[in-house]
């Protein structure tokens, strides 16, 4: 019989890797299983991703309470976000536009590149997780007396006390444990690409509602430092249809639907870099535990990018869960069946509302019907006149509050 270990994970990405940083400050050391090998460092560090992640304020002070922040080698905070309807009068500002790079302190969060963080992540996983294993694959997972059975490719059975899913939305973890999903297919696509534009975007990140989908610039961190300022990441949600059509341009007639659709945004699109195009679906695991198993991030999860929070409530899940496993563990329990409906019970339910709101007020933008539409400018000008309301809004976007009741309060 192999060793019972007190937990394995499976995924070493952001959320996972931030599970097992955080866990072994609490001194809990995991076994992490990830698919992915050790990243080149010069590499990861000259190749530009076209994606940002649009991280919280919540979110980085996680990510500095386990000593990750500081070694992401470039990110691009934000003070601003503009957010507009293309075929109406409403719209809402909040932050300020700063001419010169912000520091965190003053800002409402950061953009970073995925592989950046992957990197930091990894990079701090290989310093204090003992037992961290990449280009792992699992074959087999089953439940086991007390405990949940692993099977690795190379013949290897981990027996564990707590088996955490971690690996993203196509989860092999929730699969292998028979829990349902409930998918939303939006019949939509995401267009992404990195962008020049003639004018600095002023560390502001842009949204504009077309009648066909949110199109979203965000500020990016340029590979010459010395450019900064001018290069985005931009997020186009479309029609499937649409998606495929845009795809299929060349690089100018590109720059030129996206300067027109986009109003000429910061004087217009001079240069497009590293376009794609990925499926939009809504995903929701009906049960984020099982006795002994717990889902974590988009293995729990996945919502519409349109305010940019998947990430973020994949780090909250991590923070909640660590906490509440290392309250009990000082009371001599590990992983116990109320330890992690706890952590269900705190994390499902503002999951499943941010996922409904984002597929709310992505219909109430796209409507056209005319009462939606003179309701939607109307309330949104009003919003934007009550600093109240968009102080809350923001303090929500923060990820701050549901972090005070865990021991990573800010």
């Amino acid at each position: 019989m192999s060793e019972l270990l007190d937990v394995v994970i499976v995924g070493g990405g952001l959320v996972g890797g931030l599970t097992a940083l955080l866990l072994a400050q609490g001194g809990v050391q995991a076994t992490v299983l990830d698919a992915a090998p050790v990243l080149d460092r010069e590499k990861v560090l000259a190749t530009p991703n076209p994606r940002v992640l649009a991280l919280s304020q919540a979110t980085i002070h996680l990510l500095q309470t386990a000593n990750v922040w500081d070694k992401i080698a470039r990110q691009m905070p934000y003070t601003g976000m503009h957010v507009w309807n293309k075929n109406g009068y409403g719209e809402i500002s909040f932050g300020y536009a700063s001419e010169k790079q912000p520091s965190l302190k003053q800002s409402l969060g950061s953009m970073v590149e995925p592989s950046l963080i992957n990197l930091a992540i990894q990079q701090e996983m290989l310093e204090k997780v003992k037992d961290y294993r990449t280009q792992v694959k699992v074959v087999r997972i089953e439940k086991g007396v007390g405990c949940w059975i692993v099977q690795l490719a190379d013949g290897t059975t981990l027996r564990t006390k707590l088996l955490i899913g971690a690996d993203g939305a196509n989860s092999f973890v929730r699969d292998q444990a028979f829990i349902g999903l409930d998918v939303l297919d939006y019949k939509q696509s995401g267009v992404t690409c990195a962008i020049k534009t003639v004018q600095p975007h002023r560390h502001v990140a842009r949204q504009i509602f077309l009648p066909t989908g949110p199109l979203a610039y965000l500020p990016m961190a340029s590979l010459d430092a010395s450019k900064n300022g001018y290069w985005q990441s931009i997020v186009w949600t479309l029609p499937s249809d649409y998606a495929d059509e845009y795809s299929a341009l060349d690089d100018d007639a590109f720059k030129c639907l996206l300067t027109l659709e986009s109003q000429n945004m910061l004087g217009g699109v001079v240069d497009v870099q590293s376009r794609a195009t990925f499926p939009l679906k809504a995903r929701s695991a009906e049960h984020y535990v099982l006795d002994g198993l717990a889902l974590i991030g988009d293995a729990a999860h996945v919502i519409h990018p349109l305010a940019g929070q998947g990430v973020n409530i994949g780090t909250l899940d991590a923070a909640v869960l660590c906490d509440v496993l290392l309250h009990d563990l000082k009371r001599g329990v590990w992983a116990h069946e109320q330890t992690l409906k706890r952590y269900e019970h705190r994390r499902r339910g503002e999951n499943l509302a941010m996922m409904h709101s984002m597929s709310a007020i992505g219909w109430l933008e796209t409507s056209e019907f005319y009462p939606v539409v003179w309701a939607r400018n109307f309330g949104v000008n009003q919003v934007d006149k009550l600093a109240t309301f968009k102080d809350a809004f923001m303090t929500q976007a923060s990820g701050i509050n549901s972090l005070k009741q865990t021991r990573y309060a800010v």
